[in-house]
């Protein structure tokens, strides 16, 4: 389960650099743009949400 976390937080890293090449600053919120931003603000949860699952599982392996 470890691996497949830093898995999916390699994969979102690479998304958010992919998408940030993206980007056009000048319309930041129009056609290509827009789509880059949010799949960026999609995969910052995804990191948000595998280090969240990662402290869970770690606190449950203290408990028992």
């Amino acid at each position: 389960m470890k691996v497949a976390i830093y898995i999916f937080i390699a994969i979102a890293i690479s998304l958010i650099i992919f998408n940030a090449t993206k980007l056009d600053f000048e319309n930041l919120f129009v056609g290509d743009s827009l789509v880059a931003s949010i799949s960026i603000l999609a995969s910052a949860c995804v990191i948000v949400l595998m280090l969240i699952l990662m402290a869970s599982h770690k606190i449950k392996r203290k408990k028992k």
